[in-house]
């Protein structure tokens, strides 16, 4: 696969890679992922916005310049100013995340400017890079600062500075996600409006996507984190309803997976903290719609959930054969759970 260097969300040769419940693989075009529902279907997406939760500044103690990118937080809660952040040295995302150096130490009560924002080091979380902020003032005033001083997130394969519209996706409401619920570029209005016309009903979740990559192996072991999300009445019943019909849930990336099967479909908010891999035994998802992800990746270890890794392993070779484009703005795969 090749990385997709274009923050473009939904390229016209956009490709799609469907492995069926029995293994079998099919390329074709992206847009036509509706052809590959049922009437009875639920499509289930996340419709989180996303923040601009790269904030540079200094670390006030030693006047060291910082990159503080949010990972993590308890809740959904305005007045919660509280994050799990990953920090980095000098540097900007034109530098390979491994490539970038350590922050200066932290000690607990250490104080970070960064822009018109000030935020305190309520410790470190197991690894130099990983830290627990709060930020100081009223939470007015800090959710407009990052939307002033923050960027989106990025990485050194893309070949521009990220603009907040490019990680936004077309169903996007609460910005909550700290990086973009991708899987999600796949949509627009003309494939919705197919889905309804094929007899498929959609429906929304909002989980505050976490970061992909931290840059450090043993950081991105740790990965997911912890991540809140809220499930509407009216999807817990459209999923009920699916369900009870004998239709499929399809889950929009690796997200509403974590969240469906944390909530057991019920709806109300709650916070995924589990792990979904090849030990995992599906209770409410029958396909994920997801980028394409390599073997090393975390979010791979899911699709894992999904089928064997004989099954995988085909369609990661077909992947690299026909030069699919990974990450956030590359090509998609749909994936059909296998028999149990």
């Amino acid at each position: 696969m090749i990385a997709a260097q274009q923050p473009v969300q939904r390229p016209a040769d956009a490709r799609l890679l469907v492995i069926d419940r029995h293994g079998a693989i099919t390329h074709a075009p992206r847009s036509t992922l509706a052809d590959f529902l049922e009437p009875g279907d639920l499509v289930v997406a996340n419709d989180a916005g996303t923040l601009p939760a790269s904030l540079h500044g200094v670390h006030l103690a030693s006047g060291a310049p910082i990159e503080v990118r949010l990972a993590g937080r308890a809740s959904f809660a305005h007045e919660d100013l509280r994050f799990a952040a990953i920090v980095f040295g000098a540097g900007d995302w034109r530098t390979r995340t491994e490539d970038r150096p350590l922050p200066p130490p932290f000690a607990h009560g250490d104080r970070l400017a960064l822009g018109p924002l000030v935020a305190s080091v309520h410790g470190t979380l197991g690894h130099p890079r990983l830290v627990a902020l709060k930020f100081e003032g009223p939470a007015d005033r800090v959710w407009a600062g990052i939307a002033q001083h923050g960027r989106p997130i990025q990485y050194a394969y893309l070949d521009r500075p990220l603009a907040l519209w490019d990680v936004w996706t077309p169903i996007a409401a609460l910005p909550v996600a700290f990086e973009p619920p991708s899987a999600g570029f796949a949509l627009d209005w003309k494939i919705l409006r197919t889905m309804r016309e094929r007899g498929a009903e959609f429906a929304t979740i909002t989980l505050a996507a976490g970061i992909s990559s931290t840059g450090d192996p043993a950081l991105d072991a740790r990965l997911p984190f912890d991540e809140p999300y809220r499930i509407p009445a009216a999807t817990a019943a459209a999923i009920l309803r699916t369900r009870t019909s004998g239709g499929r849930v399809v889950a929009v990336g690796t997200t509403v997976v974590r969240a469906l099967e944390h909530s057991g479909g019920r709806s109300g908010d709650g916070v995924a903290d589990q792990r979904i891999g090849p030990d995992t035994r599906l209770s409410i998802v029958d396909a994920i719609l997801s980028g394409t992800h390599a073997p090393e990746e975390s979010h791979y270890q899911m699709l894992r959930a999904f089928h064997g890794d004989d099954v995988l392993a085909q369609a990661e070779a077909a992947l690299e054969a026909s030069s699919y484009r990974t990450h956030e703005f590359g090509d998609s795969v749909l994936i059909f759970s296998r028999p149990h």
